[in-house]
């Protein structure tokens, strides 16, 4: 009986989750499709699903249209930069605050953390003049600072869930064993908390290359990144389904597929610490 209770659980979970996860997949699934469309079959109603002429003279006209290389670029150097950056500010910080914390450690944390409550609109105009004034608009080095800034604390308090999971007695062995505090962050901490560190810059990583925000409000030509490609087809005489659907491909495919291939690494890296 007991056996029979749990291959039915075994296989209401399992059903479960592939609903679901096709749920979440549809979206994408049906965007790639619509994609291979001509603009008037992606209007249709009843929509088709796969019977109708398949056509890549989207991806064409979206080359031909803009650069999707130049975009791809920028997004690579925006949120690859501001991944490092954020990478190499949080993991001190959150190691000062894990290992040697103080009366206002709580403090800082909830303080980081409720900066990401408040609207970006909010704060828009002040960045726009901040960065016209520095000469920033419209610059990757703009573009990587505000992004960084922006996901900073939720890296570092992610890394200090982390590195609050890892016994103090190896870094006290490693104290008495004559190791620097660089040594110590280089040789110990850090091997340890990889899968940790890599979730978490993966995480900072789809962030920065999915942010439209500050993209589009910060960024026309030089700069625009990936985000400013998709929004390029939107007019207006209304929105290009067909080449829409082709532009949004095109950028989501790298992220895509990077998830795809690390998805063992993120989700050992979330789970870091769960079981002891």
């Amino acid at each position: 009986m007991a056996r029979r209770v749990t291959v039915t659980r075994t296989v209401v979970s399992t059903v479960a989750a592939w609903f679901f996860g096709g749920l979440i997949f549809f979206p994408i699934l049906w965007m790639v499709l619509t994609s291979f469309k001509t603009e008037l079959e992606a209007f249709t109603v009843p929509p088709s699903f796969l019977f109708f002429e398949w056509t890549t003279e989207n991806y064409a006209t979206v080359q031909e249209r803009s650069d999707y290389f130049h975009h791809a670029l920028n997004s690579v150097i925006i949120a690859g930069g501001s991944t490092v950056i954020a990478a190499l500010i949080a993991v001190p910080a959150a190691w000062s605050m894990a290992f040697a914390p103080t009366k206002r450690t709580k403090d800082i944390l909830l303080w980081m953390l409720s900066t990401k409550m408040m609207p970006a609109v909010g704060v828009l105009v002040p960045i726009y003049l901040l960065f016209k004034n520095l000469g920033l608009l419209d610059s990757l080095s703009g573009l990587v600072a505000i992004l960084c800034l922006g996901n900073l604390p939720i890296v570092v308090w992610m890394l200090f869930t982390y590195f609050k999971e890892i016994p103090r007695d190896i870094l006290e062995a490693a104290r008495m064993d004559g190791a620097t505090i660089r040594r110590e962050l280089t040789y110990v901490l850090l091997p340890m908390a990889i899968p940790g560190i890599a979730s978490t810059l993966l995480l900072n990583l789809i962030l920065a290359w999915n942010e439209a925000f500050w993209t589009l409000n910060l960024s026309t030509s030089k700069a625009a990144p990936l985000t400013v490609f998709i929004a390029s087809y939107s007019s207006p005489e209304g929105l290009f389904w067909a080449k829409l659907s082709a532009a949004s491909t095109m950028a989501i495919a790298p992220i895509l597929v990077l998830g795809w291939f690390c998805q063992r690494q993120l989700v050992r890296g979330l789970t870091f610490g769960a079981v002891k």
